[in-house]
C-alpha cells in the first residue's frame, strides 16, 4: 500500500480500535491522526479523548509515520474535519480518508490506492467513493463505475480537488446554474436544494461539513468513482453520534470485499444508476412511487444516449 491515511477520531475508543485495528492491517506508509479535544460540558470526555489518543500511541506496530493534530480545545464536528482535512493536505498529495465508526473491508484501502493512482492526473475525478448504498440493490458488470454521488463514510480524494472545497458555499450565486445541470429529476432536485440551502443559511449551527463538499463537486463537474459493492460498514449509528443518532437499516450495510478486474469504459457517470441511488439514499416507499415518472424519464434518457452514440 502506498497513500497515506488519515484517521479522524474523537471520543469512542472501542469503534477506533476496531477501524485502526483495519488501518494495521493495511499497513500505509503514513498515518495522519485528527482528533478534537474534550467538550467542557461533557466532564467524559476528557477521558475518553485520552483513551483513544493513548490507543494511537500504542496501536502503530509497524513501519509508518504517525503524524498528529490534536486539538486542546474542542472545535466541533465541522470545524475539526475541514481544519483536519486541510492540514492532512498541507502535508500529502493524496489520502484515504476513515473516521472513527467507519469499518472498511481490507479490499477498501488495494482499491482506493488503485483509483487514487489510475485516475490522479485526471481533474474531472475529485472523489473516491467507499460508500456504496445501492449495492444490493443493483450491482454493475465492471468492478467500478462513475457517479457524481459523494459519501464520506470512507473515501480518498487528493490534494488538487480538496483545494477546490468551499465550504461556506460562499459561491453559490454563480455557481447555481452548473448545480442546477446536475440534477436528474425533479424530486431529486427540491430534495438537494433544500438540503444545501439548510446547510448555507446557517452554515454553523447545522455542524456539518460533507454537504459542502458535494456541493462543491457537483457545481465543478466533479467524476465520483463508485465500487460496484459497498465497502465500508458504519460503526456509528446510535445515541452518541454526532448525526446518525437514530436506526436507519437501509443505510447500516455489512462491507464485501471487492476485486478490481473491469474498468468502465467511458469516463461518465451513469445518470439511471444515480437515480437509483438517491431513491436507495431516501428509502421511504412513498418516495419511491412519487419518483418512478422521474425514473422513466431518466431511463428514456439513457436509451435516447446509447441510440445517438450507435448512430455515430
Amino acid at each position: 500500500m502506498n497513500t497515506p491515511v488519515v484517521f479522524i477520531v474523537f471520543n469512542r475508543p472501542e469503534p477506533t480500535c476496531r477501524v485502526l485495528e483495519r488501518i494495521r492491517q493495511a499497513r500505509p506508509p503514513q498515518l495522519l491522526v485528527v482528533c478534537d479535544g474534550p467538550r467542557a460540558h461533557v466532564p467524559a470526555d476528557a477521558g475518553r479523548v485520552a483513551e483513544v489518543r493513548k490507543l494511537i500511541a500504542q496501536g502503530v506496530d509497524w513501519p509508518c509515520e504517525v503524524l498528529t493534530n490534536y486539538a486542546e480545545a474542542n472545535q466541533g464536528c465541522r470545524e475539526r474535519v475541514i481544519s483536519g482535512l486541510n492540514w492532512a493536505f498541507s502535508i500529502v498529495e493524496e489520502a484515504i480518508i476513515l473516521e472513527d465508526d467507519c469499518l472498511a473491508d481490507p479490499s477498501f484501502f488495494t482499491f482506493c490506492d488503485a483509483m487514487l493512482a489510475r485516475y490522479r492526473q485526471d481533474e474531472n475525478v475529485m472523489h473516491i467513493n467507499g460508500t456504496n448504498f445501492l449495492a444490493s440493490r443493483w450491482r454493475p458488470s465492471t468492478s467500478y463505475y462513475f457517479s457524481k454521488y459523494v459519501w464520506v463514510w470512507g473515501w480518498a480524494t487528493w490534494r488538487r480537488a480538496w483545494q477546490q472545497y468551499d465550504p461556506t458555499m460562499a459561491s453559490w450565486d454563480t455557481r447555481l446554474p452548473a448545480l442546477e445541470e446536475r440534477f436528474d429529476s425533479g424530486s431529486e432536485r427540491a430534495f438537494w436544494l433544500s438540503t444545501f440551502n439548510q446547510a448555507r443559511a446557517d452554515w454553523t449551527a447545522a455542524n456539518t461539513w460533507d454537504f459542502q463538499w458535494m456541493y462543491t463537486c457537483w457545481t465543478l463537474g466533479g467524476l465520483t468513482v463508485l465500487p460496484s459493492v459497498n465497502l465500508v460498514e458504519n460503526l456509528g449509528f446510535g445515541l452518541d453520534a454526532t448525526h446518525t443518532t437514530s436506526p436507519q437499516a437501509h443505510l447500516h450495510l455489512a462491507a464485501s470485499p471487492l476485486q478490481i478486474t473491469t474498468h468502465p469504459r467511458t469516463m461518465a457517470r451513469s445518470r439511471l444508476r444515480d437515480h437509483q441511488m438517491f431513491c436507495a439514499y431516501w428509502d421511504e416507499p412513498s418516495h419511491w412511487h412519487a419518483t418512478l415518472k422521474d425514473y422513466l424519464r431518466v431511463v428514456g434518457h439513457s436509451i435516447l444516449r446509447i441510440l445517438a452514440r450507435a448512430r455515430r
